[in-house]
């Protein structure tokens, strides 16, 4: 099985930078994929960026193109979640995920997930 723990949330003002880790432990070489989602109260668990395990590929949902960015690194087996340009509307649980199969946007297609860390972006 493979573990999660998130870190690095927390309040920032609108137009700053967080950085989200995510560091796994157990077994991650057959792991697909890694998944960064966020839930603000009242909606939907939301896709933000996925990163290939092996090939460190990477995807973003639109919202956050542009200002989110997703890396890895296989050594640490960690994945980090870089955000620039807060916005209020960021505001949510981020949730890193492991992905054992196909499929990167929806949250079904992960495996593993880990306990959140909170994110409040300030007006």
């Amino acid at each position: 099985q493979v573990q999660l723990k998130e870190s690095g949330g927390g309040l920032v003002q609108a137009g700053g930078s967080l950085r989200l880790s995510c560091l796994t432990s157990g077994r991650t070489s057959s792991t697909y994929a890694m998944g960064w989602f966020r839930q603000a109260p009242g909606k939907e668990r939301e896709f933000v960026g996925a990163v290939r395990w092996n090939s460190g590929s990477t995807a973003y949902a639109d919202s956050v193109k542009g200002r989110f960015t997703i890396s890895r690194d296989n050594a640490e087996n960690t994945v980090l979640l870089q955000m620039n340009s807060l916005k209020p509307e960021d505001t949510a649980v981020y949730y890193c995920a492991a992905s054992l199969g196909r499929g990167v946007w929806s949250a079904d297609s992960y495996d593993y997930w880990g306990q959140g860390t909170q994110v409040t972006v300030s007006s």
